[in-house]
């Protein structure tokens, strides 16, 4: 009886032979470290599990525009340069697939989002349409799985941009989200 006991439940045993371990909260013998913040964005951005922070003008500002160029010429690595450096990512530094980055002014796509409902690209009906003619900067993934080594083939587009939009809490207003697509003029 004894010897069935042993095999079929060794974890009790094993407790049974280990001294109790009181755990009271007043164990100073870890060390506390002190992380900048900055840092903590940054493995709570790697290690999170998406976009969970109200959306932000200069979050959008920061992920999805630049200096606008020359509307014909882009420059090689374009998009490579700039993904890495305004860390655009899925979860764990995954590359994105495709991103878009707007060159025009932020007031602009901003006034987009109290124009009239259109489609999505993927049929689901809650993105806005500007009404002009937008460059648009289009990086779409050749090779690479991790940040740093994503690369992109740019593509200058011109055309009419979808965007969606939330709602920003602290300011009261409808700010753009994420750019959903270019319908290119020719």
């Amino acid at each position: 009886m004894w010897q069935t006991s042993v095999i079929t439940h060794p974890l009790s045993l094993l407790l049974l032979l280990f001294p109790a371990v009181q755990l009271d909260g007043d164990d100073t013998s870890l060390p506390e470290f002190d992380f900048d913040e900055d840092f903590i964005d940054i493995l709570e951005d790697f290690y999170g599990t998406g976009a969970t922070s109200e959306p932000t003008k200069e979050r959008f500002e920061e992920k999805s525009m630049v200096t606008p160029l020359d509307k014909f010429i882009v420059p090689t690595g374009y998009c490579d340069y700039e993904i890495k450096y305004k860390n655009v990512h899925q979860k764990k530094l995954g590359c994105v697939n495709e991103h878009y980055f707007f060159q025009e002014k932020y007031e602009d796509i901003k006034q987009m989002c109290h124009y009239s409902f259109v489609r999505c690209k993927n049929g689901i009906r809650k993105c806005h349409r500007s009404k002009k003619l937008m460059h648009v900067m289009y990086c779409k993934l050749i090779r690479g799985i991790r940040l740093p080594e994503c690369y992109y083939q740019d593509f200058g587009m011109f055309g009419l941009a979808f965007i969606t939009c939330k709602w920003q809490d602290d300011i009261g207003e409808l700010i753009p989200f994420s750019i959903d697509g270019v319908l290119e003029t020719r």
